[in-house]
């Protein structure tokens, strides 16, 4: 039975955080919402990392119950209802404070998480990627899978610094629609001599 869900992102794994409890869906307060929370939603919806853990409403807000707020996760969970809370329905939030989180196979490290270098979660390991390996169309699904609208600029030759990551070398070939980029389809051929000199970043708008 499904306790957890994500309403009113881009795809699955980004949105309003719902829980269902007693037969109805609600939402969590964000009092006290951190990534370490949304770690374990991101587990249970075996939708990847914690990108980011959003408050005030991000995606818009929800009806009905608020079921649980002071969420206390350690992040080792294995789903939310597991974790430490004020306990459901005990307290004094309205839906302005509905907690929002965005989970992904990808990220973009830099000033904020809508900019900086691409890093792609692949082995259990962030990889930065190399720019031969990506286009246009690899980034504006990016940008939508981060709720981070669309592409402004894609820069090659690291220009959001070299970073120390293991490099991501095949080429990643989205049509551009996809709502995550691990729908997009990979090419076998191998950018072997990429270096952390020619890793892809992106900043989006």
């Amino acid at each position: 039975s499904v306790n957890v869900r994500l309403v009113g992102g881009h795809s699955r794994c980004a949105g309003r955080v719902e829980v269902h409890h007693r037969g109805q869906w609600g939402t969590v307060c964000d009092e006290n919402w951190d990534l370490a929370d949304a770690a374990v939603v991101c587990r249970e919806l075996d939708c990847g990392e914690p990108v980011d853990a959003l408050i005030g409403a991000h995606f818009g807000q929800g009806s009905g119950k608020i079921w649980i707020s002071f969420v206390m996760c350690t992040g080792s969970e294995s789903t939310l209802k597991n974790c430490g809370s004020l306990g459901w329905g005990d307290n004094n939030c309205d839906h302005s404070k509905d907690a929002g989180v965005i989970c992904s196979d990808v990220r973009l490290v830099g000033d904020s998480r809508c900019s900086g270098r691409l890093e792609i979660f692949h082995n259990q390991t962030w990889m930065s990627v190399c720019d031969a390996a990506f286009d246009q169309q690899d980034a504006e699904v990016v940008c939508r899978e981060l709720d981070c609208g669309a592409p402004v600029q894609v820069l090659g030759a690291a220009a959001f610094d070299k970073g120390d990551t293991q490099m991501w070398t095949q080429e990643i070939k989205c049509r551009g629609n996809e709502s995550q980029i691990h729908l997009c389809a990979t090419s076998t051929s191998v950018k072997s001599n990429c270096s952390q000199e020619h890793n892809i970043g992106l900043l989006c708008a």
